[in-house]
């Protein structure tokens, strides 16, 4: 999951310390790049120097050969595609080397430990106050909910992880995100820290949806064990318990399960069930195509330079969605989205070899995947 209280920021920063004379250094770049590329036009911009042209050989091969001849000067060519031109763009990129604190990822997973099972013991005692120690069974189910929560939290960010690392790409250890309530699932859930940037589209589409479908390998069992070892209930006309909304996925599972279900009746779902709807839920959530949510990158891979645009008709689709179904729950996503998130994605290092035909139809049907996980009204505390 992609989120952290402020805006998501790059693990790269650019250089503060300009050469002596960007003039000479934009001839010793300008060398560097001629048997790559035929300079058509060069731009200044702050401390970058752009050059645009034609290229002589592949972009992969181009970014291969271009980042072992700026590295000594300290910076980092950016492939793109502009005003019938490719572009490399030199860089001063600092480097960005940051220790390893696994001490602080393994407190962080211990308190959302602790949290998920404080907060599962609330959505399942119906928010009522409840003694942990007079009452075991609710704290029995309770640790249940939060192991299998965890599971799909953990095959999710690892899915980011692995995907990465196969990618030589610069990335941290999981930090996960305790959440005390009025949060009622007691977590935010998970970020990883993205330290260098993607080489190309492909390789930002594999790390993206990595950890979407890994969470998914893992939350449609726990949805299917649940509702095994759930049952049909009555709903009492006076019952003031969380109701959880049902996505056109979970209509589906809960249809192979039950069947038809009467009217005043409702699934009785065991806590392992609940477990899978919330993965199902914050799966939802990462694959709104905004900023550099999981969906954002997936997006980005798909539309390039027009993701700023899909990310903000995204957004008012979520203030419609809202009040269409007149749910605070998506209202409060959109303006979470807005101020925390925003819409900007970095670029890859290549962004002219286009995405492959077999990660686009991923990518569409990670869209479609979309519509199929959100609930109308995800929560609604009556």
């Amino acid at each position: 999951m992609r989120l952290w209280p402020f805006r998501s920021r790059s693990r790269y920063v650019i250089s503060a310390t300009p050469p002596d004379d960007l003039l000479v250094m934009e001839e010793l770049l300008r060398r560097s790049v001629e048997d790559i590329l035929v300079v058509r036009e060069r731009e200044l911009r702050g401390l970058s120097v752009a050059f645009g042209g034609e290229l002589l050989v592949s972009p992969p091969r181009a970014l291969e050969r271009l980042e072992a001849r700026f590295k000594p000067f300290g910076y980092t060519p950016f492939l793109r595609e502009e005003r019938d031109n490719v572009w490399v763009q030199a860089i001063p990129l600092a480097a960005v080397t940051e220790a390893g604190t696994p001490w602080v990822n393994g407190l962080l997973f211990l308190a959302t430990c602790v949290s998920t099972v404080w907060a599962g013991a609330g959505v399942l005692s119906g928010f009522r106050t409840f003694n942990p120690f007079a009452h075991p069974a609710l704290m029995t189910a309770s640790m249940v909910f939060a192991l299998t929560l965890l599971l799909i939290l953990v095959t999710h960010e690892f899915g980011h992880y692995f995907t990465a690392r196969y990618y030589h790409a610069s990335v941290s250890l999981p930090y996960f995100i305790p959440a005390p309530p009025p949060f009622i699932f007691g977590t935010l859930g998970a970020i990883i820290k993205m330290r260098s940037p993607a080489r190309d589209r492909n390789s930002l589409f594999d790390i993206a949806v990595a950890g979407p479908l890994a969470g998914l390998a893992i939350a449609i069992p726990a949805i299917l064990v649940g509702l095994s070892w759930g049952r049909v209930v009555a709903v009492p006309p006076d019952a003031h318990e969380p109701m959880f909304g049902d996505s056109l996925l979970m209509r589906f599972l809960v249809y192979l399960t039950f069947g038809s279900i009467p009217a005043g009746m409702d699934v009785g779902v065991h806590p392992v069930g609940l477990a899978g709807w919330v993965g199902l839920f914050v799966t939802a959530l990462n694959l709104f195509p905004v900023g550099q949510l999981d969906g954002g990158r997936i997006a980005y891979a798909l539309f390039g330079i027009h993701h700023r645009k899909v990310s903000v008709a995204t957004f008012f689709a979520l203030l419609a969605l809202g009040v269409a179904t007149q749910s605070w729950n998506w209202i409060v996503w959109a303006a979470l989205l807005f101020f925390l998130v925003g819409f900007h994605h970095s670029p890859p290092l290549n962004d002219v070899t286009p995405l492959s035909a077999g990660r686009r139809v991923l990518g569409v049907g990670c869209l479609v995947l979309l519509v199929l996980l959100i609930p109308p009204v995800p929560i609604d505390i009556r």
